[in-house]
């Protein structure tokens, strides 16, 4: 039975996040219900110049919308799964995740650094742009030839930057770039597959964020949650939970119910190192990933 009320979903301003909103708001129109969607700017969206392994604390893109959420000014956050610290503040929690987009990381090149010949199709010693503390340790694994500058703002905007010269190269989220449907014929894109470059735990996955006590939502979300993603996700954030890990870590996890693929290293400037391990459907999973890479460490 639908509210008589509309249900308020908080979000970023950015295309990607009102992409998510509105994905969802569908969702629930689709099932009779009035669905509004506020915008909330987090620290995130504030603060441009720094990259995100030199901010301090952690939720940089979520703590604003978690605000407003416990204090009843909107009903539902929708979040990419990704950015939520994985301890939930107090009075709220994840009523559903979504169906998993495409995981891949994107890497877009200017057509003048493409060289057919050379991995990933990208020219040596390419400029390449990403202030994400796991995409610069892989990278420095993978292409220690490649440059690494810092590139802050939304898809759109890094797409931007690239195209008028900043960068040779950027790396994106697959999921983020499909979901805009953005102009990128004069650029040359690169899959970069999960077993070789391995995604942020919960990338291309949304997360629904509601108040603990709001049995109505925890109700009506239960039908559109996928439960198969809503476990590998799990598995996946519980790894980044054990690490004390949030966007300063760099640390890649991705289950493919076969393997969970994990990158690791203890800072954003050292190469990564690669495990694979065989996908095992038990609690204490995760503890003993955990185990296995702080042995590798010491």
């Amino acid at each position: 039975m639908p509210l008589t009320k509309p249900i308020k979903i908080g979000t970023r301003g950015s295309d990607l996040a009102l992409w998510q909103a509105n994905f969802v708001r569908e969702e629930l129109e689709k099932r009779g219900h009035e669905v509004e969607i506020t915008i909330i700017k987090t620290q995130g969206d504030k603060i441009q110049h720094l990259s995100f392994d030199k901010m301090e604390g952690k939720g940089f893109f979520t703590k604003e919308i978690e605000a407003s959420l416990l204090n009843e000014d909107v009903d539902l956050a929708v979040h990419s799964h990704k950015d939520l610290e994985t301890n939930q503040p107090e009075g709220l929690e994840i009523a559903a995740v979504s169906s998993r987009a495409n995981p891949c990381e994107l890497l877009l090149i200017r057509k003048p650094a493409h060289e057919e010949q050379a991995l990933w199709g990208l020219k040596k010693d390419a400029i390449v742009g990403t202030s994400s503390a796991r995409r610069k340790s892989q990278l420095l694994a993978l292409r220690p030839d490649v440059q690494i500058k810092d590139l802050r703002g939304n898809v759109p905007t890094r797409v931007d930057k690239l195209k008028s010269g900043e960068y040779d190269a950027i790396l994106l989220a697959k999921a983020g770039v499909l979901r805009l449907k953005l102009e990128l014929d004069d650029l040359v894109g690169i899959d970069l597959t999960p077993d070789e470059f391995v995604p942020a735990p919960a990338q291309g996955v949304l997360a629904l964020q509601i108040r603990s006590n709001d049995t109505f939502l925890k109700s009506l979300l239960s039908a559109v949650n996928d439960s198969e993603v809503q476990k590998v996700v799990h598995l996946e954030r519980s790894v980044l939970n054990l690490m004390n890990g949030g966007c300063q870590l760099p640390l890649g996890v991705y289950c493919d119910n076969k393997y969970v693929h994990v990158s690791f290293s203890d800072d954003a400037m050292h190469p990564s190192r690669y495990f694979r391990f065989p996908y095992i459907d038990e609690q204490d999973f995760p503890k003993k990933i955990v185990e296995h890479l702080q042995h590798q460490q010491v």
